[in-house]
């Protein structure tokens, strides 16, 4: 008999697909943040303002940088599984990247809405 080691939660298909959807939404703001600079003649400080300014902006970069925070959890918690064995050691390091992480989407928030 065989005695296998369980050491993930099996994610695969979920993993990959939420890997492939946070990027597809991280591409498509970065074309349009590209396509807005190409369209702005001149760049300067009370354009960057006024690019944020509206609503929907403000909304589609959040949304954005929250598939960011995702992206990396997930990334995150598959290299933790792969190559942390010691469960306790793999907990502790999830509870510094979650706690990381939240702390970047409050501090993201923030800076959008005080533009």
């Amino acid at each position: 008999m065989v005695n296998r080691a369980v050491t993930g939660a099996h994610y695969g298909l979920r993993d990959w697909l939420a890997q492939r959807v946070t990027a597809v939404v991280m591409l498509l703001y970065t074309l349009l943040i590209v396509g807005l600079l190409l369209a702005t003649p001149t760049i300067d400080h009370d354009t960057w303002r006024g690019l944020f300014a509206p609503l929907w902006m403000k909304l589609a970069t959040l949304l954005c940088l929250l598939s960011l925070y995702f992206h990396a959890w997930v990334g995150m918690r598959n290299i933790f599984m792969d190559y942390i064995k010691h469960g306790g050691v793999r907990l502790a390091l999830y509870a510094v990247v979650i706690a990381a992480l939240i702390a970047y989407a409050g501090w993201s928030a923030q800076i959008l809405w005080s533009i």
